[in-house]
Formats: structure tokens, sequence, C-alpha cells
């Protein structure tokens, strides 16, 4: 599982998660509680951005959450003391590699995990390894194919792109959301559910525009910026220009669009 992560892990790309998990905790997390007792792994918990959530939404439950990168895990332990949270263990590992006896797990989570994998149904395999029979799986994803906006911006089109095309690259897949239905179908999971979570922006929405719109989105686009100009994907000046287009979304009169996939499945 050893790929390049495309936003690295520097200051920029925590504060960036840490928003984008702020801002979407009701869109994608509501109706995601465990029972009590209920033994849980949260596959891929990167700087922890999602972690907190999870545990303060099934306090007792008992979370391990996992990482192959030792800096994310650093970040991820002082979130979850910061916040508080007692019911979580953190420990580095490989998904694919995992260091636990067949079965273990009532429910595993996954979140923006599968985008960054160049084999997403093989992890998936995996996983399901360590889940009990009738135990669950959770799966959420992005779409940056789902982007729309108003007014339209050609140059912000190429600068979303970027991300697209660098994801591509190292293996992954940006637009892996719309394809959660068919990937945990392959992976042999019964019940498969999938529902679209859209994030959708307009100025009297003040807090979407600053908190999605503007730290999240246009964050992680600029977090490529010089990626893809290196890559040769994307010229400085039109990348400069995009993100203007972008900070004009959702402003005045206009829209920013944007969807999630969340996806549940049986074993």
């Amino acid at each position: 599982m050893k790929k390049a992560y495309v936003h690295g892990y520097d200051h920029r790309e925590n504060i960036r998660l840490q928003d984008q998990a702020s801002t979407l905790v009701e869109l994608l997390h509501s109706d995601t509680k465990y029972p009590a007792g209920s033994k849980v792994l949260e596959a891929g918990c990167g700087v922890g951005a999602q972690t907190v959530t999870l545990a303060k939404n099934s306090p007792d439950a008992l979370i391990t959450s996992v990482d192959i990168s030792e800096t994310s895990l650093v970040e991820a332990r002082k979130k979850a003391a910061a916040a508080g949270v007692t019911n979580v263990y953190f420990e580095k590992a490989d998904i694919f590699n995992l260091p636990f006896v067949p079965e273990f797990f009532d429910h595993i989570f996954v979140c923006f995990v599968l985008e960054h994998l160049s084999r997403p149904v093989q992890a998936l395999n995996a996983l399901k390894e360590y889940l009990r029979e009738g135990g669950t799986i959770t799966v959420i994803e992005g779409d940056h194919g789902s982007v729309y906006f108003h007014p339209e911006s050609d140059t912000a089109h190429k600068a979303i792109q970027c991300q697209i095309e660098l994801q591509r690259r190292a293996g992954g897949n940006a637009m892996i959301g719309r394809e959660l239905y068919p990937l945990l179908n392959k992976a042999g999971l019964n019940s498969v559910r999938v529902s679209p979570r859209m994030v959708y922006v307009d100025s009297s929405k003040p807090e979407l525009v600053e908190g999605f719109t503007k730290k999240t989105f246009t964050a992680m686009t600029e977090g490529v910026r010089e990626a893809a100009i290196k890559a040769g994907i994307i010229e400085e000046q039109v990348f400069e220009q995009g993100i203007r287009g972008l900070y004009r979304t959702a402003e005045a009169d206009g829209v920013f669009c944007y969807t999630f996939f969340k996806a549940i499945g049986n074993k």
C-alpha cells in the first residue's frame, strides 16, 4: 500500500483535513453509530480527522484506528487526546497486512482511503477477512467528477482536473465515489446500500462558503499546485486563475456543488 499521498503530510494538509471533517460531520456521519461493546476497525485513519466523530457517535464501542503513516498517527493521537476521547486505540499497520486474527471486528469503517489505492477491491477483500459474519463495512468516498458551479470557469475546472490526473498517476482514483456499489459487490459484500451526500453551497449558507468552498475544496486543490505544475499538467498562471474562479463560486449569486458517496455492505 506504499503509494505517495498526493496531498502530502504537511501542516496545511492537516488543517485542510480537520476543516473538511468539521464541515461534513452531519452530512457524512449522522447515521454512523455502533452498539455498545462493538469492536470497530477504522482502516486508514490518517490524522484522525474522522476518528473523533466516529468515537463520539459510538462512545461505548471499542475502536481500533490504523494507518500506515506514523506521522499521521502522531497527529491522530493528539487530536483524540485533545477531544477527551478514550475509546480509541491507534496502531501503525498496512490494511493489506493487518496484525489481527480473522473475524475479529464487528464493524469496519473506511473513509477517504480507497481513492488512494490502485487495488480497491483487493483492499476490501483484505479487510473483509477481519470482519465477523453478519458484520458491516462502511465506506465513504468523494467524487471530483461531480463538481459543478456557477459562474462557470474553464480554468477552475482545469485546476480541479489536476487533482484527478495526479491521483490517476499515483495509482488512485479521485472519482471513485460513483464506483462504490460495484466495488463492494466485487468484494463479495452483501446487501450493499449506497447513498449520495450532496454538498450544495450558495450565499445563503455563509458557513459552508467559508468552511467547505474556500477552506476545504480550494485548499485541497492548492495542495496539488506544485506537483501539477512540476508534472506539466497545468501552467502556473492558469492554475492561479482557476483558484480565483473557485473562490468566486457560492458568493453573491453563485453556487457550488460536490457529491460524496456512502456505502454499507454486510459480510
